[in-house]
């Protein structure tokens, strides 16, 4: 199976398309990805270099792609990071290239109640990307600001869920969620609500590039045929099995050579809890 995507990238560690490419290559797909930043790093080192791309830069990606008949025939379609506002039409292009694919819409604009993305972003995904997206996989942040009013807790995050429901998506995932000392994922569809808990891991710093990896477990496995609780348990399963090597190992940056065997082979299988 072969998944585009459209998102960030660094040259050291593991964010946006650096995080998702190798993992869902392990996993048996083919990743054709557009990136719509270069960075030296993560900026939550605290400095870094590099650019976002312009849109005109992305689009002609896009245009080298259609040319060479590459642009359609994928299974999935993923975005991450957008980096500009404007880069939004290339994303419609890459959709309308392959209507019959999935579309999973990570909406990347901020955490921890503060935006981080550039003007017209925010528009952009409460919109037209939503409209689209088969799957959209928002933290409570970017929930709030696609429902149109900040949440709070878990029977917020859910119920505000349900209303993304009516705007397009079949599917949604709510990250980053903290129930009792547990870090959780809760997927919501018409036919249901579950939750997934994992064990909090004492990293001394935040690692970043977790949830583009979740995104694109969460794509992998939608295209595997599971349903939404199997779904949600796997790719929770994967992340955590790649989030222990990682603590293991004592570094920030996701451990992700390290740890493929343990990716495509979690120890650990996490129950879903209905809710």
């Amino acid at each position: 199976m072969k998944i585009l995507s459209l998102s960030s990238s660094v040259a050291h560690g593991h964010v946006g398309n650096s995080a998702l490419t190798l993992p869902l290559q392990r996993l048996g797909f083919a990743v054709s990805a557009i990136n719509t930043v270069q960075f030296s790093n993560h900026p939550g080192h605290g400095t870094f270099g590099g650019d976002v791309f312009a849109a005109g830069h992305v689009s002609r990606v896009v245009d080298g792609l259609e040319a060479a008949g590459f642009l359609g025939g994928h299974d999935g379609v993923l975005s991450g990071y957008l980096g500009d506002a404007a880069n939004g039409a290339s994303l419609m292009r890459m959709l309308a290239a392959n209507p019959r694919a999935p579309y999973l819409c990570d909406p990347v604009m901020g955490d921890d109640g503060r935006s981080y993305v550039r003007p017209g972003i925010a528009e952009f995904l409460c919109g037209p990307a939503l409209a689209a997206a088969t799957i959209v996989t928002p933290n409570p942040f970017e929930l709030g600001v696609l429902a149109g009013a900040p949440v709070s807790g878990l029977e917020q995050s859910l119920a505000a869920a349900r209303t993304l429901l009516r705007k397009g998506p079949r599917l949604v995932v709510v990250t980053s969620l903290e129930v009792d000392g547990d870090m959780a994922c809760a997927a919501v569809t018409d036919q249901g609500r579950w939750l997934v808990r994992t064990p909090r891991l004492p990293f001394p710093q935040p690692v970043n590039g977790a949830g583009d990896l979740l995104a694109g477990l969460l794509l992998a496995q939608h295209l595997s045929g599971t349903d939404a609780p199997r779904t949600l348990s796997l790719a929770v399963s994967r992340l955590f099995a790649v989030l222990q090597a990682t603590w293991e190992s004592g570094e920030r940056e996701l451990a992700l050579v390290a740890a493929q065997d343990r990716l495509a082979n979690p120890a650990r299988l996490f129950a879903v809890q209905q809710s």
